[in-house]
């Protein structure tokens, strides 16, 4: 049976934790096990994430950071440690299920093509589709897009949708090994750090970009007005570090 290990980063996530569609969900013929990443929440998180935990040990772990690091340092600290238990899939999805959990078993889907690797979910408003992004978010998020896909060389619609699945083998480690230097942005290195590895043809055949068919701003979000600026600046770094 196929082994899929989800990373779910909390920070302050205590009121917008949806405890039962973690504990029920699942996907027909496959193991799935969480590891809840508690990222020096300053609020009652720790305690419901705990509780989640001691009511399902075999689904749910726990890793505690005291400090908060960010989501970065917390997604990588979790990837590190849920591969150690050899999944045949990992990857990480946001606390506040603004891509539902229903969304997932297209992911795994996706995995029957035996060369792809790295799945990013995209927030692309087709019809069909149910994808509520407040109108400034997507704007701007249209101008990073095309920024972040001049810098990768890689025509990619969306790297920041909360839902990214890999296939486990031996770049997972080398991906995840070492802290990221954007904090905002880490999932542009991540796939920085794939071109280094597998160069750009095969990291080409190997991405899938795959249009999730709902996504809902969910209220409480950590992201802020000044948090695009922040983003220019890690994209410049991760284009001096990866790219001179």
């Amino acid at each position: 049976m196929p082994r899929i290990a989800l990373i779910v980063p909390c920070f302050n996530e205590e009121r917008r934790l949806d405890l039962d569609v973690f504990r029920t969900f699942e996907i027909p013929d496959h193991e799935l096990t969480f590891l809840l990443v508690n990222d020096g929440s300053r609020d009652g998180t720790l305690g419901v994430l705990q509780s989640l935990r001691d009511s399902n040990p075999g689904r749910f772990h726990l890793l505690d950071l005291e400090r908060n690091s960010g989501k970065a340092e917390a997604v990588r600290r979790g990837i590190m440690k849920a591969a150690e238990t050899n999944p045949d899939f990992i990857g990480f999805w946001d606390a506040d299920l603004a891509t539902p959990l229903t969304e997932l078993p297209a992911f795994v889907d996706v995995f029957r093509q035996p060369e792809i690797a790295i799945i990013f979910g995209a927030r692309v408003r087709l019809l069909g589709r149910d994808i509520s992004r407040r109108p400034g978010r997507h704007y701007l998020g249209r101008v990073g897009a095309t920024l972040i896909s001049q810098t990768l060389g890689l025509a990619i619609y969306d790297t920041q949708c909360g839902a990214k699945l890999f296939r486990m083998n031996d770049a997972i480690a080398q991906v995840f090994g070492r802290p990221f230097l954007s904090r905002w942005i880490f999932d542009v290195e991540i796939i920085a750090r794939y071109l280094e590895i597998w160069g750009r043809d095969r990291v080409a055949r190997s991405l899938y970009e795959l249009p999730v068919t709902v996504w809902r701003d969910v209220k409480g979000s950590k992201l802020r007005g000044g948090d695009f600026a922040r983003s220019l600046i890690d994209l410049w770094k991760i284009r001096r570090a990866y790219f001179h």
